[in-house]
Parts: C-alpha cells; structure tokens; sequence
C-alpha cells in the first residue's frame, strides 16, 4: 500500500510502486483530467506537477512521488491557484483548444514555467517556445499556446 499525496489530499493507493503515476491518477482515484499520449514522455498530455516541477506521469513511477506533492490539472484550474487560473482563463480567452486532448498537458506545462520566472518577468517568445517544447498538439494551435502562455504572465505582472 503506497499513500500518494495528490490535490491537497493524502490517498491510499494499492497498486505495485512501480505503476506510473498517470495510472494510479487515472484508473486508482478517478482524476482523469491527465491524459495518456503517448507513453513515452515525448509528447506531454500527462504532464503533472512534482514538487512543482513539471513531469510526465506516463513515466514517472508512483515510488518516485514518495513524500512529495502531485497536483493535477483539477486542482491547478479549479481557481485555488493564482497561476493556474491565469493560464486556464488566458487558454479561453485566445481560443486555444482545438480538440482538446493536449490542453491539459499544455496547460500544465505552462503554469510551471510562469511559476519558475522571478515575479513580473515577461517571458520572451522564444522562451515560451523553449518551456512548451515537450508538448505536442496535434492541431498545431502553436501561435495560440504561445500567446496565452504570454498574456497570462503579463496579467500576473
């Protein structure tokens, strides 16, 4: 029995230590929000936080989140996260999503990146492009990604 701590909240989970965390995420306590892409970190639809650090949960073991904080897109767009909600309204504001399936990967990626600029940094496009580059979208909404990534920053400056 492995305890995870996901959203906030301590979990119990009974699968083997070696599971990815996308799993136990997934089929272990229904948060399916953090999607399977590809299954090889290549192309970041299940991103999550560790520690506030972007991974890919596809495959990162759930031993390796011994002691430490998963946060899912649930808890990172449901308002409680200043950064979260800036991403996710700057997401809807610039009509980003096209089918979907990468946003919350996306959308992920993206708020670890705002959080590890020093406070009112603006980030330059070709920074954004560098943060975001793990992240595949099949429907190419590039240019949208880009400029939601910086009108969030800018109305958290």
């Amino acid at each position: 029995m492995s305890k995870l701590h996901v959203n906030g909240r301590q979990h119990p989970v009974d699968i083997d230590p070696g599971t990815p965390i996308l799993w136990a995420l997934r089929d272990s306590l229904g948060l399916t929000g953090t999607k399977f892409g590809c299954g090889a970190a290549l192309c970041g639809a299940c991103t999550v936080h560790l520690d506030g650090q972007a991974v890919r949960s596809c495959v990162t073991p759930i031993s390796a989140a011994a002691g430490k904080k998963i946060r899912t897109i649930e808890a990172t767009t449901d308002g409680s996260d200043k950064v979260g909600a800036a991403v996710h309204a700057a997401w809807v504001k610039h009509d980003v999503a096209q089918c979907g399936y990468c946003q919350s990967g996306q959308i992920m990626s993206a708020t670890a990146f705002l959080k590890s600029l020093p406070r009112g940094k603006q980030p330059s496009a070709a920074e954004i492009d560098s943060a975001m580059a793990g992240n595949l979208c099949r429907c190419g909404t590039y240019a949208r990604i880009r400029a939601a990534v910086a009108d969030a920053a800018q109305s958290l400056a």
